[in-house]
């Protein structure tokens, strides 16, 4: 996300940074984030400030350009804090709120003007303003190349109808960065373009979703009725918005990797930590035979998709990523979210009857499970795309 080669950044972080940013990360977790989140879910939202406080520390900047307020950093710190803050924040509807701007800002960094990227980046990064993607709506998710949502030009403007679903920090958003079929005559991906739209727009509606899990994070579906977007906030050219679309989601299926390993992490911890203190019939659980092996089981998982995830973001930061990194990460998104679903299974069943109370990690991440197997891509897309990118 800057100017440097990814391998130029990786050599500039080193081992002293990475533990650095992991301790912070962790502080963060415990310190901020946990003692909160009962009422931050029951209130449906995380709170602006909290915004503020990660940027102070950092952690919204990284990976971004310094002359727009960020830190350049390699995929292994980036996904070191998705890793850390999961684990110990233990909550996805958290993280996907406080950094839906990393699916929303990368298409500007990536295709934006420098005009265009000093007015949205920067205060995003410093927790003033908020900023979200636009992709998905109510007649289908990942079929793209499908939407209906116009943008129809009209002197200097666009003029912008249609609907947006399952939008994470929509609610509050600033900036959507909304793809739009620009040419009326294309229904395909050619008719594709990516306009940043500020969301204090006229015509603009956003109505709450309520879901089973992710409940601090404010989840919307958005319409769009007449609403004027100046020409100038269209990412470049017209028709080359499904390319930038694709392009988005390798870098959000890493991070969601990260994420699910955290959170496989967290149910391991949690899990390990009741079982030690349990007494069942005179003894400890962790003396049962088969709750070791539920464990062993448990981090079986957690330490294949450790290894995989830092295989895969070695080969980002020295610059490869060909086709087989493509489909390795879309099969890697699958390998993630499966061993979280498994630690997630296996964690509430270790704590029983309070595995299923609110309050425990386990139980919290156990809802959360199915919108980390579907976002960014489905299971059954996930392996579909791998197939093609090794012309299978």
């Amino acid at each position: 996300m800057s100017s440097h080669t990814a391998t130029d950044i990786a050599a500039s972080f080193d081992s002293a940074d990475l533990q650095s940013l992991v301790d912070t990360v962790r502080r963060f977790a415990t310190e901020r984030v946990r003692p909160h989140l009962d009422a931050w879910e029951a209130a449906g939202e995380i709170p602006r400030d909290l915004y503020r406080e990660a940027a102070d520390l950092g952690l919204l900047g990284l990976g971004y350009p310094e002359h727009l307020g960020g830190t350049p950093a390699p995929w292994r710190a980036r996904n070191a804090l998705s890793q850390t803050l999961a684990r110990h924040g233990t909550s996805g509807g958290l993280m996907a709120s406080l950094f839906s701007h990393n699916i929303g800002l990368p298409p500007v960094l990536a295709h934006g003007t420098p005009e265009q990227q000093a007015e949205i980046v920067p205060p995003v990064l410093r927790g003033e303003q908020i900023a979200a993607l636009g992709i998905t709506e109510p007649g289908g998710g990942s079929d793209v190349a499908n939407l209906r949502t116009t943008a129809r030009r009209d002197g200097d403007d666009y003029v912008i109808d249609g609907e947006k679903v399952f939008i994470t920090s929509g609610v509050r958003a600033d900036w959507v960065t909304l793809a739009v079929r620009t040419d009326a005559n294309n229904k395909g991906a050619g008719g594709i373009s990516m306009v940043v739209v500020p969301m204090d727009r006229p015509g603009v509606s956003r109505t709450v979703l309520q879901k089973m899990g992710w409940h601090c994070s404010d989840t919307a579906h958005l319409r769009f009725d007449g609403v004027r977007v100046p020409a100038r906030y269209r990412l470049g050219e017209e028709g080359a918005g499904f390319r930038m679309v694709m392009g988005n989601f390798n870098g959000e299926r890493i991070a969601l990797s990260a994420m699910a390993l955290g959170f496989a992490q967290a149910c391991h911890d949690e899990a390990l930590d009741w079982a030690r203190q349990r007494q069942t019939f005179g003894a400890p659980l962790i003396e049962r035979q088969v709750i070791r092996h539920k464990l062993m089981d448990m981090r079986m998982r957690i330490e294949s998709t450790q290894a995989w995830t830092d295989a895969l973001a070695a080969r980002a930061d020295a610059g490869d990523t060909g086709p087989d990194w493509v489909a390795q990460i879309c099969l890697l998104k699958n390998h993630a979210t499966q061993a979280m679903q498994f630690c997630a299974d296996q964690a509430v069943q270790i704590l029983g009857g309070m595995g299923y109370m609110r309050g425990t990690a386990s139980e919290r991440i156990y809802r959360e499970v199915k919108v980390m197997m579907i976002g960014g891509g489905a299971e059954e897309i996930m392996k579909e795309l791998a197939a093609r990118q090794w012309g299978l």
